[in-house]
């Protein structure tokens, strides 16, 4: 195992209650050229609703497989993943993360005209019988860390010498493709599926964020791995710290093609866990769908011209999305008997 060997990194950490936001900008910029990882405090979200986030989210993962396939994802990506669904490094992957999850998105009513566009739509819930609150604990949630993306959104428009307020809009994140998920690591049931690296298993799979950015939060079981140089052989791996009271954020794929690099490459990260059982919630945050992503004014000259063509936001998501994930079509006999 290599984990023995692995080292922490060290990273800058962004008060959102910091009244000097030069100094803000200054720590993201820094770390946006060093890891493209921070982490952010003062968020405004408290720790007995993020500890009640948790419990809440640990109460699903202990139903029985039965209930929980009942609200198996769905076309939209939403719902729940089961173990080994998503296979995030195919490469080098010898089975699927070994990880079970949920994804909520923006509530829309079915006969709303949005629900027809990809990953918007109604979310599907567990059986308030089952899980009374769960549903109001989540969209709570949502709401809450949406209010807190925005606020670093505004700091890293103003690293990209922006208008602080230039991501608000609506195309940007004024209607947002925002998408809660819950996560799971199962403890280490045989030693098939314990993380090893060197034979290809991991509860996730090195890969980068798909967006704009990442919220994470996690419990304190260390499992997260960022690798600052991609390119490099061998590649070296470090631990990033859990953070009590605190987000680790990331950046995104986008952001990158936005800044046209001038932000670093988005950072390759994995979670191996050594048969440790782990819960985080990750928070995903894109803009809209018909988003056209961009070089921005501000990132381009004629000695550095665009680097990446225009994509929609919603054409993005929904490749990177098909790349990674198990074809719905596989669960169909799983999903007719129910089986435990």
């Amino acid at each position: 195992m290599e984990n023995s060997e692995i080292s922490s990194t060290i990273l800058n950490c962004i008060s959102l209650s910091e009244p000097d936001v030069h100094k803000s900008v200054a720590l993201l910029k820094q770390a946006c050229l060093d890891s493209g990882f921070f982490y952010v405090v003062d968020h405004g979200i408290s720790q007995e609703f993020m500890d009640e986030v948790f419990l809440q989210s640990k109460k699903f993962f202990d139903l029985p497989i039965k209930e929980k396939m009942k609200v198996l994802r769905n076309e939209k990506n939403r719902g729940y993943t089961p173990l080994l669904d998503e296979m995030l490094d195919p490469d080098n992957q010898v089975h699927g993360d070994y990880k079970e999850g949920y994804y909520i998105g923006v509530e829309v009513p079915e006969d709303d005209p949005q629900a027809n566009k990809p990953f918007y739509g109604p979310n599907q819930w567990p059986s308030d019988d089952i899980l009374p609150q769960w549903r109001e604990v989540m969209e709570r949630y949502h709401n809450e860390a949406l209010r807190v993306a925005k606020e670093v959104a505004r700091i890293i428009a103003l690293a990209l010498d922006l208008p602080s307020d230039f991501f608000d809009r609506p195309e940007m994140l004024g209607e947002p493709i925002a998408t809660l998920r819950l996560l799971h690591y199962e403890g280490v049931a045989t030693i098939e599926f314990t993380s090893d690296p060197s034979k290809g298993l991991y509860g996730a799979g090195a890969h980068s964020d798909y967006g704009l950015i990442t919220l994470l939060a996690t419990d304190d079981v260390v499992g997260l791995q960022i690798c600052k140089d991609r390119k490099a052989v061998p590649q070296v791996w470090e631990y990033v710290a859990p953070l009590r009271r605190g987000f680790i954020v990331n950046l995104g794929d986008m952001l990158e093609r936005w800044s046209n690099c001038i932000f670093r490459l988005s950072t390759l990260h994995r979670v191996v866990l050594d048969g440790k059982e782990r819960y985080s919630i990750a928070y995903f945050v894109e803009p809209s769908h018909e988003c056209i992503v961009e070089c921005l004014p501000t990132c381009m000259s004629e000695s550095n011209p665009p680097k990446f063509p225009p994509v929609t936001c919603s054409a993005y998501l929904n490749q990177r999305y098909m790349d990674t994930h198990a074809d719905l079509s596989s669960y169909q006999n799983h999903t007719k008997v129910g089986s435990d």
